[in-house]
């Protein structure tokens, strides 16, 4: 519930409580802290053997400003064209080194796109031009706006946290809450109530027994 939902560490004890379950709030830290890293990480297995035979797969870059006791962080996002994060990854700066790193880390685990959207950011060029896949970049005023959207869960938690303060922390909540967050991605949008309804009952039947 922390993690999927945008609650503090107290409104999980209290929602707990209701259900007669008695612990601090400082046991729902440790256990997201224990836990949610080995559930996010069966997540993300899942969807990337899934996803790497997939021919037309399209990426989008982008990267938010975080701030982490008064100073700015950037954490740099790759999500795909259905919306679901493929990698978290935090930086001090914005520069060619950073976007190199991150890069370097997502084609690593995911393997290599069809086509990489991007903003206008040169380090993503001069990144891409040292990998040898410039050719696969597009730069558009709107193209990117898969990216942009994708913030805004990652926004909520942020609110809800009231910020964080370490940068080790930032990272590893990132990584787990978009691992989660695609789990429960059911584009309930696009579909009928009746579809969505299975996909929910499907999605809920795996997480039971990835916490099996």
């Amino acid at each position: 519930m922390y993690v999927r939902f945008p609650l503090s560490l107290r409104n999980v004890e209290d929602l707990l409580a209701e259900r007669g379950i008695d612990i601090c709030h400082e046991t729902v830290r440790h256990w997201w802290n224990r836990f949610g890293p080995l559930f996010a990480a069966d997540i993300r297995r899942q969807r990337v053997s899934r996803m790497r035979g997939f021919r037309q797969w399209k990426w989008h870059l982008d990267e938010v400003y975080v701030k982490i006791n008064g100073e700015m962080h950037y954490l740099w996002r790759a999500v795909d064209q259905e919306g679901e994060v493929l990698e978290s990854y935090v930086t001090k700066t914005r520069d060619k080194k950073a976007a190199l790193s991150f890069m370097k880390k997502a084609l690593r685990r995911h393997g290599s796109p069809a086509e990489i959207t991007t903003d206008g950011l040169r380090s993503y060029k001069a990144a891409m031009d040292e990998l040898g896949n410039a050719h696969r970049q597009e730069i558009g005023r709107w193209a990117n706006n898969r990216a942009e959207n994708s913030h805004l869960p990652f926004r909520r938690r942020e609110r809800a946290m009231l910020r964080f303060r370490q940068m080790k922390s930032l990272q590893k909540f990132a990584s787990v809450h978009a691992n989660v967050h695609n789990h429960f991605n059911l584009e309930r949008h696009l579909i009928d109530r009746q579809t969505y309804k299975t996909r929910r009952s499907a999605a809920l039947a795996e997480w039971q027994t990835l916490m099996a």
